[in-house]
């Protein structure tokens, strides 16, 4: 795949591109979400079947089923926060639906989840912490964290396109929705991480760092300190986030290192997992090139470090936080590793956990495996528009979420893919240091037409949210009053299960990665038109926010080049 140098003006080993496409706003994610991990245990609960919670030990036909979707949800921080909080709940069997708008979000998942889910004996807690901070936060990597990307990802690109092997070492992954075509390119995506192309200059992500940010800052790069305390102090700080730092954000403004957990020398590897492939118009023809087109505005700390179920962490002293959101994102992906581990490790050799009790008190028959208590289906990237064409979808899901990139396929036809009583949240824009606040009420009240018009109503009783908006599915009983305890996410006393023993302004990124610098057969199918149309409705379109068409006129205060990669 060709690099883009915007230095020169051309992709390299080719002759200069002739067009006016634009890489996406820098506020633009595509690799972390820009919103706290929510558990979502609160909104299931409300809409699923009811269990009787003093029957603990149901059969795999007996444990009832729920189906979320999940939009855009970008990095598994909800899905990973939901399983650790499982053990408190009444048991259920989890079924996710995963929809993308690029490959590079749906490796990610995987890769975060493998890490996730990795043996303790092999990997420690702390060391497993560390390890995804590092990858999923950090644009440069320690030798030993880059290391381990490679042979996970090496690994994963063998167990792709072998659906036996793949089903038997990752029982809870399911690509059975994915087209041929993606799992080749998918298995591109590992092949490519895992190291096919050697040495930094396949991925220089220092460089493509300083390149995109002068490009976002133009002729404010000199002042560069001066507008991310500007964005930190008057933008995020005002909108919850104060325990971030200025110079922690600062750092990684400037770097892309936003947790230093070692001496900052040691960061010098490229995180491939950050990239992502693009086509480009190169006279008439579209060609694909790889970079970085991921947020550089807001940072990572949103996710895990605003928040906490500790108050402690959360205190000031002279009003000012005694905490850092580095250090609070730590504790907190460390508190869920932990839980994870403490729920019971999902492994197809394992057994249930009540079940090996029972064995060694008093059976001499050894315990039947245990079925996967969750299952992650990655669904085809074009399919948010054909789901309700499948009756298998039709009324299935309990909970629907929606990341704000891509809000604009939330339509009648996928709200009827949602059970009757089912539950409806959607991310807000609040963490969008490029949005004005009436920017920002206008966005939410054109989510709120867009959900009424799916044939959702908001929802009623909890605290008032800034960063998701509720609804429940029209016709069905509107519910009264939430009891508190649910809407915060702790389960009532009376649904409480024992525990365990063991106890973005919308993305554009929909290309394909290729590993030759060869155009793919079919068109790329932009959503920069209904990206556009949905800004449009909803907030004025200033600065690099707005999405435009490659065939527009983008003005010259707004046009954004290619980033250099």
């Amino acid at each position: 795949m060709p690099l883009w140098t915007p230095s020169s003006g051309t992709l390299r080993g080719t002759a200069p591109v002739e067009t006016e496409a634009r890489g996406p706003s820098p506020a633009e994610g595509g690799c972390r979400g820009r919103s706290p991990g929510r558990k979502l245990q609160p909104a299931i609960i409300l809409s699923g079947p009811p269990v009787d919670p003093d029957s603990q030990a149901e059969t795999e036909h007996e444990t009832p089923e729920l189906n979320v979707l999940l939009l855009g949800s970008v990095d598994g921080r909800h899905l990973l926060r939901t399983l650790a909080r499982a053990a408190l709940w009444p048991r259920r069997r989890f079924h996710f639906y995963v929809l993308e708008n690029n490959l590079e979000a749906v490796a990610r998942h995987i890769l975060i989840f493998s890490l996730a889910l990795e043996d303790p004996e092999k990997m420690g807690l702390q060391e497993r912490s560390e390890t995804f901070l590092e990858v999923w936060g950090n644009a440069l990597l320690r030798p030993p964290v880059a290391a381990f990307v490679r042979a996970q990802a090496g690994r994963l690109a063998h167990l792709v396109p072998e659906p036996d092997r793949l089903a038997e070492q990752l029982p809870w992954l399911s690509l059975g929705a994915l087209k041929f075509r993606e799992r080749d390119a998918l298995e591109a995506v590992f092949r490519f991480w895992a190291g096919g192309e050697k040495g930094p200059e396949a991925f220089p992500m220092s460089r493509l760092w300083d390149s995109r940010l002068r490009q976002y800052l133009g002729s404010r790069y000199d002042a560069r300190h001066g507008v991310s305390d500007w964005d930190l102090h008057m933008k995020l700080h005002d909108r919850g986030a104060r325990v971030i730092h200025t110079r922690e954000f600062r750092r990684w403004r400037d770097t892309g290192v936003a947790f230093e957990l070692r001496d900052s020398s040691a960061y010098h590897v490229p995180n491939r997992t950050l990239a992502s492939g693009r086509l480009l118009s190169h006279r008439g023809e579209r060609v694909a090139a790889r970079g970085y087109w991921g947020d550089i505005a807001t940072g990572p700390f949103v996710a895990f470090g605003i928040e906490a179920d500790d108050e402690t962490l959360l205190r000031t002293s002279n009003g000012q936080p005694v905490k850092t959101a580095c250090e609070i994102t730590e504790h907190n992906v460390a508190e869920l590793f932990r839980e994870m581990a403490a729920w019971g490790h999902p492994r197809a050799a394992e057994g249930d956990p009540e079940q090996v009790q029972g064995g060694a008190e008093g059976s001499s028959e050894p315990a039947a495996p245990a079925p996967e208590p969750f299952t992650v289906h990655f669904l085809s990237l074009d399919s948010a528009h054909t789901l309700h064409h499948k009756s298998c979808y039709m009324g299935q899901f309990q909970l629907l979420y929606v990341a704000c990139g891509m809000v604009h396929l939330l339509s009648a036809e996928l709200g009827a893919c949602v059970a009757p009583g089912g539950r409806l949240i959607v991310e807000l824009a609040q963490f969008l240091v490029d949005l004005r606040q009436e920017q920002l009420q206008a966005f939410s009240s054109r989510v709120g037409e867009l959900a009424q018009a799916a044939g959702f109503a908001p929802q009623s009783g909890g605290k008032p949210s800034d960063t998701f908006a509720r609804f429940y599915k029209a016709g069905d009983s509107a519910p009264g009053h939430e009891d508190p305890a649910v809407e915060s996410g702790t389960p009532p006393p009376e649904v409480l299960a024992p525990p365990l023993e063991a106890t973005d302004p919308p993305s554009e990124d929909r290309t394909q990665p290729l590993e030759s610098g060869n155009p793919p057969s079919e068109p790329l199918k932009l959503t920069s038109e209904s990206q556009a149309s949905l800004l449009e409705a909803s907030v004025p379109p200033t600065g690099s926010q707005a999405p435009k068409s490659e065939n527009q006129t983008v003005p010259p205060e707004t046009k954004y080049p290619i980033p250099d990669i």
